[in-house]
């Protein structure tokens, strides 16, 4: 199997219960995506290797944002995300620790493990966005491989695919 194709789901058509996937549900992640995302995943190795576990998040967000400004990756923390609701504009719905170049959420978390609120927090967060993933890590872990998870912000009805599209 290559990389691309793991990645982006193509060609998977039966999930772990044997159903048929729609393809509407299928995440086409872009490469520039699966790029910035690899880096991430590269200094968080990085920072994990040089701190161990441990630490607050706040340290873990400081050293890994050294880490991209190093490798000239444009990012910003702690970027309030707005959100609508019943036509009004709400500044503050939620505070993304960090987005990379506009395109891929990062959630750190030092947590003694990840709950599902955790993921559910970056997949509401991926959707007001209309970032297709997402990237949940917990460096509260004796190997960091064990923390790092990726989210896709799947469609949740084909209504959605063509909303996200414009």
């Amino acid at each position: 199997m290559n990389d691309e194709a793991g990645m982006n789901n193509e060609g998977t058509t039966e999930q772990s219960f044997g159903r048929v996937m729609p393809a509407w549900k299928r995440v086409q992640v872009p490469a520039e995506v699966e790029r910035l995302a690899t880096a991430v995943v590269d200094e968080a190795f990085a920072v994990h290797q040089e701190l161990g576990p441990g630490l607050l998040e706040s340290a873990y967000e400081a050293c890994l944002s050294h880490e991209l400004r190093l490798r000239e990756v444009n990012h910003q923390l702690q970027l309030p995300v707005p959100l609508n609701y019943k036509g009004i504009r709400i500044e503050v719905g939620y505070r993304a620790d960090v987005v990379v170049e506009e395109k891929l959420l990062v959630e750190l978390k030092a947590a003694e493990q990840l709950l599902p609120i955790h993921t559910a927090q970056v997949i509401t967060c991926l959707r007001l966005k209309r970032f297709p993933l997402g990237l949940l890590i917990n460096f509260n872990e004796i190997l960091i491989k064990h923390g790092i998870h990726r989210v896709l912000n799947v469609p949740r009805s084909p209504g959605e695919v063509l909303a996200q599209e414009k």
